[in-house]
């Protein structure tokens, strides 16, 4: 969503979903990974959905998927919060999706640190 509006609505978002998710949903599920960040938020112009960007950060990979599945499976509950927080006429549907911008970062790392280590030969 582009605009002034658009981008205060997906900040807003971006803060309430991080709250009812390090509140709420972590006191229901206690096995959710420590570290959870709510990256970017992308509403809709229509505000009838919105593309939630979560990282979750976890040594334990299969903690980390657990973690991203709980919420990805919870966001009709964190839509329900949210419409208690915010006045909005209508809440947008949340679309959970996984930050992928860390293991693409790390690759590209890979790689250039690679391409290093063949000129200093």
């Amino acid at each position: 969503m582009k605009g002034i509006r658009g981008e205060r609505l997906a900040g807003e978002f971006q803060k309430e979903i991080y709250s009812v998710i390090s509140g709420k949903l972590r006191f229901e599920f206690p096995e959710l990974s420590q570290v959870i960040s709510v990256t970017e938020v992308d509403v809709a112009p229509d505000l009838k959905s919105a593309k939630v960007y979560i990282s979750v950060f976890d040594t334990d990979k299969e903690r980390q998927q657990t973690s991203f599945e709980i919420i990805k499976e919870n966001a009709g509950l964190i839509r329900r919060e949210i419409a208690q927080v915010m006045r909005l006429r209508t809440v947008p549907e949340l679309r959970i999706k996984k930050d992928q911008s860390m293991e693409y970062g790390e690759k590209i790392d890979k790689i250039l640190n690679s391409l290093e280590s063949k000129d200093e030969k």
